[in-house]
């Protein structure tokens, strides 16, 4: 899998927890089963603390006000998938070197059940490192990459994304540029909307000259919130190692919800979704605010 462009396909394929299974039983009856939503929360309490070992029962989700049953709970102890997304376009040259170091110390934060990817992109994207529970190899990856080319930012999001989605359990994406889009076929209000169908928390690291733009610092607010995750800005270069670590503590304190909606979503509306916490009062939380089902 190193070095290998990954190929668009014409075909748009539907996220793993939102896709329909579709079965003909002996009868000829066909079957439509609804794959479970997944919900990436993070609680924080009224100091900003993380709030961990919360079990299933203190959680309830609404969705379009309706009560639903959590299927499937994994908290901060659970395994995680974590795909590492890096601009290596040609004005990375000069901030390469620090992205790879603080990617390499976030690494190994990582539990050893934990699977990393390392994708790169500049005007296509590539994986560097499929996923692996072997560190090493995903470190020698980061520390290989090279700076060169333009920028197809929303494109290699929504690729990497929908290759992460394919993954079980826990996920999130790291994603850092240091550049506008300037080469992709996805617009923003495509890369907003495939976010908010994937549903997978994403974190974003936005330096240079990708701070300078207050149209791509909103659409990165957008991205980021729509799906749980946080996007932050470098303003001095010694914030990237910092900004790192503290997305590095962000993952270790992530829940996963999974349920089946109930009711029909075939009108393909947005849902809205609400999570009520008890047994922590003053909470604060992160989650995706709803999806549209497909």
């Amino acid at each position: 899998m190193s070095n290998r462009p990954l190929l668009l396909c014409t075909l748009l394929l539907l996220p793993a927890f939102l896709a329909p299974c579709v079965a003909q039983d002996s009868m000829g009856t066909i079957k439509v089963n609804v794959r479970l939503v997944e919900v990436y929360a993070t609680v924080l309490d009224h100091k900003g603390k993380f709030v961990d070992g919360l079990r299933s029962d203190n959680f309830q989700i609404l969705e379009n006000g309706r009560p639903q049953r959590i299927s499937i709970f994994e908290s901060n102890t659970d395994a995680l998938s974590c795909a590492i997304l890096l601009d290596t376009t040609g004005s990375m040259r000069e901030a390469l070197p620090r992205v790879k170091n603080s990617v390499v110390k976030l690494i190994d934060t990582l539990d050893p059940q934990d699977s990393v990817a390392i994708f790169t992109f500049d005007d296509h994207l590539t994986v560097r490192q499929d996923f692996t529970t072997d560190k090493d190899a995903a470190k020698r990856a980061v520390l290989h990459t090279r700076a060169q080319g333009s920028t197809a930012l929303f494109d290699a999001i929504s690729e990497a994304s929908e290759e992460l989605a394919k993954r079980r359990g826990k996920k999130a994406l790291i994603v850092f540029t240091d550049g506008d889009d300037n080469s992709s076929l996805l617009t923003a209000g495509g890369a907003i909307a495939q976010a908010r169908k994937v549903g997978i928390p994403l974190y974003v690291i936005a330096e240079g000259e990708a701070t300078h733009s207050s149209e791509l610092g909103k659409v990165l607010n957008e991205l980021s919130e729509n799906t749980g995750g946080v996007a932050y800005r470098v303003r001095k270069a010694d914030e990237i190692e910092e900004i790192f670590e503290t997305i590095a503590s962000n993952l270790r304190h992530l829940y996963l919800l999974s349920y089946k909606p109930l009711g029909d979503s075939s009108d393909g509306r947005w849902r809205k979704i609400d999570i009520q916490i008890s047994g922590v009062q003053d909470y604060r939380l992160r989650a995706k605010q709803g999806y549209f089902p497909q």
